[in-house]
């Protein structure tokens, strides 16, 4: 399919960068291996059919610039403030993106002027009176051993003018607003006002979520401790249930609207029977519903396992008053227990005896710390952010595509949800791991 509108991967800059980058001094002989340019571009797609389509016209294969430092840099290191920011909910990893941060621009950049502003977006705000935290190496040296967030969290939008306000109050050059897409909304909105008072101001993003459900970012950060402990969550679900009659393990893991920490737990623990996600629907009652097909997996093999998406089934709380958090979201209705009791009345009623343990390490998972993959992972984000950073750019975020490391207009991605493809490989896998078939009755 030829494309003759691609995607807009064009990354906003504050001016011309002008100044010879502290990092010439590190760079590797005379040919400077280390420095990128706007020209080195990482494609979308690299399908080889799309690529050989589109050899004639080029400008049809949309492309990110790839992450990274430049030779020249926008802002001054001598004179520059900056300001880092972590909002929503906590995420393994946090620390790290902060520690990543602070190192990179204190050493390497030798920018001496760099504070943390706390719980989240309220930190702007004068009413709240949260003081700035001064960060430097000597703050930050053991953070990554913590879980959550040395500068705290908050949830729910804040007057742009004011945040401005305080950025320009302060003297702020540039802003690393760590977050999921709540906060990448936020911040198109602060970089509109910016504009708007033709300031200079860089804003970066560092996207995060648990869900790993970013448009156009392969992995966010805190994915990969999160399917780490939720597999040890099914080991444990997993012997519970052998050790009873009739025993089902019950596992409620992250997920509002994407599946792919229970998919992908489900995968690397394979000892799940069930999967449910919130991007496939599925029936309890019938033939095909789960269950009757809890029923005779009970029958053969005298347990069962059961992984459920946060998010899934929300389709039977349809009947209740929707209710919404202080960022605007739809709160969820809580599926691990509406499940167990439902599983517990339909034995019941045919008595048929059943012993079922539930967990939800949900909230334990999310203020662990990093593991020694996503510790790597946020060290890459947040050094490839300060390089955006120095050379000017903004509204962006650092996504990770095609194993590379890239710049993200923040216009792509806020507001756009990435979810388990229910034809793709990942719940095709799942699929065939599990043996589960589809759990519905509907007729295709």
């Amino acid at each position: 399919m030829n494309r003759s509108h691609p995607e807009d991967t064009h990354i906003e800059a504050l001016g011309e960068a002008k100044i010879n980058s502290l990092l010439l001094h590190d760079a590797i002989g005379t040919s400077h291996e280390m420095f990128k340019t706007d020209d080195d571009r990482i494609l979308i797609d690299v399908n080889p059919a799309t690529i050989i389509e589109n050899l004639n016209t080029p400008e049809n294969l949309a492309a990110f610039e790839l992450a990274g430092p430049r030779e020249k840099i926008y802002f001054d290191p001598s004179k520059l403030k900056c300001a880092l920011v972590t909002c929503g909910g906590l995420c393994p990893g946090l620390n790290n993106v902060i520690r990543a941060i602070v190192l990179e621009l204190h050493y390497r950049y030798q920018v001496k002027h760099i504070y943390g502003i706390r719980y989240g977006l309220e930190g702007f705000i004068p009413e709240y009176r949260h003081e700035l935290v001064e960060l430097n190496p000597e703050k930050v040296v053991n953070i990554h051993e913590m879980g959550g967030s040395i500068l705290g969290s908050s949830r729910g939008p804040q007057n742009i003018e004011a945040i401005v306000d305080c950025l320009e109050r302060i003297n702020i050059g540039i802003l690393f607003m760590i977050g999921g897409d709540g906060t990448l909304m936020a911040a198109s909105k602060i970089v509109e006002e910016i504009k708007k008072r033709k300031a200079k101001i860089s804003v970066i993003g560092v996207p995060k979520t648990i869900d790993n459900d970013i448009y156009r970012v392969a992995k966010s950060f805190g994915f990969d401790t999160a399917v780490d402990i939720a597999t040890e969550a099914i080991k444990g679900a997993h012997k519970e249930a052998e050790g009873y009659r009739n025993g089902i393990g019950l596992i409620k893991l992250m997920g509002r609207h994407s599946g792919f920490i229970a998919a992908t737990a489900t995968l690397a623990q394979q000892d799940v029977n069930f999967v449910l996600i919130p991007e496939i629907e599925f029936d309890l009652e019938g033939e095909n519903g789960l269950f009757m097909r809890l029923e005779r997996r009970l029958k053969e093999r005298n347990h069962a396992v059961i992984v459920v998406a946060e998010g899934a089934g929300q389709r039977f709380f349809k009947d209740t008053t929707p209710e919404y958090d202080a960022s605007g979201n739809l709160k969820l209705y809580d599926i691990g227990v509406f499940l167990k009791d439902r599983i517990r009345a339909y034995f019941h009623e045919k008595s048929i005896e059943v012993t079922i343990k539930y967990i939800d390490p949900s909230y334990m998972i999310r203020s662990l710390p990093a593991n020694p993959n996503d510790h790597v992972y946020c060290g890459f984000l947040g050094r490839d952010a300060v390089h955006a950073g120095m050379t000017g750019k903004t509204n962006m975020i650092i996504g990770h595509w095609n194993n590379f490391f890239v710049h993200v207009p923040i216009p792509m991605t806020a507001g756009r949800r990435k979810q388990v493809n229910p034809s793709g490989k990942l719940w095709q896998t799942v699929l065939g791991a599990t043996g589960q078939g589809v759990l519905t009755n509907a007729k295709k």
